[in-house]
Order: structure tokens, then C-alpha cells, then sequence
């Protein structure tokens, strides 16, 4: 029986993150409509305001209030430029996915063609850039300029691999480190001058944040989750759950690897990775990133403030396992 657990993003929205967000908003959508081209402007601003968890701005804006007390302007601007970041890579997943949807809606790509998507896609992560530099300050605009750097790298790095028999669970956690986790990480870096005691425990919440995602497109359903599954094993990502599951104690499905797979085949690898000790396993690594995590916190004042951060990581993965079939 499927029990309900709260969004655990839910969590950070405490009243000051809240009020906090309402003023992200209306800076992303400033930025993302800045254009002197109105069809950049009305695509850009579409997948800006398409919704979403915004996950990574309330971080930046809980990082502050943790720190600080309080949300200056340069923290919204930064806030609102870690979402354009996160929205200008996700332009380019679809590019390189060739998706034809996100959470149900038609991507750029599909609506616009490649080649106009591409430049929407550079110009929502030019204009974080150009944002953070005039508006937050120079070690901000730098923070984001290194994160985009990781994101490609971690990002190339998972295409390169498609396919790979030999790809194992280290090198797909490098992968995560860069494409995701590094976004998390640079969320709390660039909310106060002493973001880097936040910046261990953002890489290791964005770590677990990714690995669970993986793991519910092995092991949820398409009804739990309101999108399909398996689509990874679709497209040859052979992602850190599967490959700790080929270590321990699915080493029979190795065979698999290297190929694409029939509907019926992925069927049956769903099957027997959730007949084993995957779920188990993976929910342990993440319990070991969560512990890591909290204990990278510094004293926090605030106790709304810090019950949502340290909440966060056990919140992932109460509602990751209440999704999982087992």
C-alpha cells in the first residue's frame, strides 16, 4: 500500500524562505525576459516559469537566513541566478535527450527546433552570468561560472559512457557530482561570504538528491511516479543504483550492458533489480551522504532554519522510499 509522504522540498519553505521565493520570482522572470527579442523573451520566460521545486534557490535563500538572518538583495539576485543556471542546463538536456517532453509540457527543442532551443538554452546561462556579476558580486559571478564548467564536464561525462560495460558506480558518481551536485554545492556557496561551510553539505544533499532520483527509475512505477520508468536503461545510463546492484548481487544481469535493451528485457531487469538488495543498498548510501551532510552544518540560530536543513536529507529519503516497489 502506497503511503503518502509530504514533498519534502515542502520542508525549506519556512515563512522567510517563502517570502523569499515571491522575490526570486520576480527577478528570474526580469532576467529571463531581458532580451531585446521577444521570441527569446517568451521562450526563455516559458521554461523559467514552467514551475518546478526551486529546490535550489530556497537553499541559497535557507544557506543566508542560516548565516546571516536576513535576505539582502544579492542574495535574491543570487538565488534567482542558481534557477536560471538550473533552467538553461535543463534546455540543454532535452537537446541532447531529444525530448520531446518535460513534466508533460512540449520541450524548446520540440516547439522550436534545435537550433533556436541551443541559443535560448546559452542565453538563460549567459544572462545568470551577466546577472551575478552586476547585480551579486565578482566571487558569485565566479562561483556560477565554475558551476557551469562542472555541469558540462559531468554532463559530457554521462554521454561519453552511454553504453559502457565497464562504466561502474565511481565513475557514475563523478558524473553526479558534476552534473547535479555541484549546482547544489554553488547554491550554497554563493548565498554568503561564508557559504563554503554550507558548500559540503549542498554537494552532499545534491548527491543523494540524484542518486534517489535514479534509483525511482528502477524501482518505482510509472503510477507512483507520473512518468515513465526505466527510461535510463532506455538510453544506455547505467546509473549508480544499477551498478552497485551489478556488484553485489545482480551480477547476472551484466549481460545486458553494452546494448540496447527490448521493452521486455528492461521489464524483466526491473523485475529482478527489485527482487534484490538494490533499494536496501542504495537507501544506505544515502543515509551515509545524509549523516556526512549534517554533520558538515554549522550552528544554525534560527530554529525554523535549522530543523528545514537538517530535515532535509532524511525528508529525500522517506519520500524516495515510500515510492519504491519492492
Amino acid at each position: 500500500m502506497l503511503t503518502h509522504v509530504a514533498r519534502p522540498e515542502e520542508i525549506l519553505n519556512s515563512p522567510a524562505v517563502s517570502a523569499g521565493l515571491l522575490r526570486v520570482e520576480k527577478r528570474i522572470h526580469r532576467l529571463s525576459t531581458s532580451s531585446r527579442l521577444p521570441l527569446i523573451n517568451s521562450a526563455a520566460g516559458r521554461i523559467t516559469g514552467a514551475g518546478g521545486k526551486r529546490l535550489r534557490p530556497a537553499l541559497t535563500l535557507a544557506t543566508a537566513l542560516a548565516l546571516d538572518g536576513s535576505l539582502s538583495n544579492r542574495v535574491i539576485t543570487a538565488a534567482a541566478c542558481v534557477e536560471l543556471i538550473h533552467a538553461g542546463s535543463l534546455v540543454h538536456d532535452d537537446l541532447m535527450d531529444k525530448a520531446a517532453e518535460r513534466r508533460g509540457v512540449r520541450t524548446l527543442n520540440a516547439e522550436l527546433g534545435e537550433g533556436r532551443a541551443l541559443v535560448v538554452g546559452d542565453f538563460i546561462l549567459a544572462r545568470a552570468g551577466l546577472a551575478a556579476l552586476s547585480s551579486a558580486s565578482k566571487p558569485v559571478a565566479e562561483t556560477l561560472a565554475s558551476v557551469v564548467v562542472e555541469l558540462a564536464e559531468g554532463q559530457f561525462q554521462e554521454a561519453a559512457e552511454l553504453f559502457d560495460p565497464e562504466r561502474t558506480p565511481e565513475d557514475a558518481l563523478r558524473s553526479i557530482i558534476g552534473k547535479t551536485a555541484s549546482l547544489f554545492r554553488a547554491s550554497c556557496l554563493v548565498a554568503h561570504r561564508n557559504g563554503s561551510s554550507m558548500a559540503v553539505y549542498g554537494e552532499r544533499f545534491g548527491t543523494l538528491f540524484q542518486i534517489l532520483d535514479d534509483l525511482l527509475d528502477l524501482a518505482s512505477t510509472a503510477d507512483r511516479l507520473g512518468k515513465p520508468v526505466g527510461n535510463d536503461l532506455r538510453q544506455g545510463v547505467y546509473t549508480f543504483p544499477l551498478l552497485l546492484a551489478l556488484r553485489h548481487d545482480c551480477a547476472d544481469l551484466r549481460p545486458f550492458l553494452g546494448r540496447r535493451l527490448s521493452e521486455d528485457e528492461i521489464t524483466l531487469l526491473l523485475a529482478r533489480l527489485r527482487r534484490g538488495s538494490m533499494v536496501d543498498d542504495t537507501l544506505e548510501y544515502c543515509r551515509g551522504l545524509a549523516a556526512g551532510a549534517l554533520s558538515s552544518l554549522p550552528a544554525i540560530a534560527d530554529p525554523q532554519i535549522a530543523a528545514a536543513l537538517y530535515g532535509l536529507p532524511a525528508a529525500y529519503i522517506d519520500w524516495a522510499e515510500s515510492l519504491v516497489v519492492r
